[in-house]
């Protein structure tokens, strides 16, 4: 089952869009003109999220994917929890 998250990139500045959490991970996605290509959409599979940790920028709520790469993304999430519990799986677990 997917389940749809108002979400924003934190990547030089604020890129509002959303996240879908399913089966396969999550996806990022964005309609921003301005944005490049590779920030419009973002998967991120299951297998290779190594972790999720919370945060704050300012008084919103963010969560940071930490890839097996390396590499990570912070994203504003309004009911951050669910989106945690989610974890790419689609429904809590």
């Amino acid at each position: 089952m997917k389940r749809y998250f108002i979400a924003s990139l934190c990547k030089n500045g604020v890129l509002g869009g959303g996240i879908t959490a399913d089966e396969e991970g999550l996806t990022y996605w964005t309609n921003k003109v301005t944005v490049p290509d590779s920030l419009k959409k973002i998967e991120m599979k299951k297998a290779e999220i190594s972790d999720m940790t919370k945060g704050w920028l300012l008084c919103f709520p963010t969560v940071t994917v930490h890839m097996r790469d390396g590499s990570a993304y912070r994203f504003i999430v309004f009911r951050r929890n669910l989106f945690c519990a989610c974890g790419g799986r689609g429904d809590p677990q």
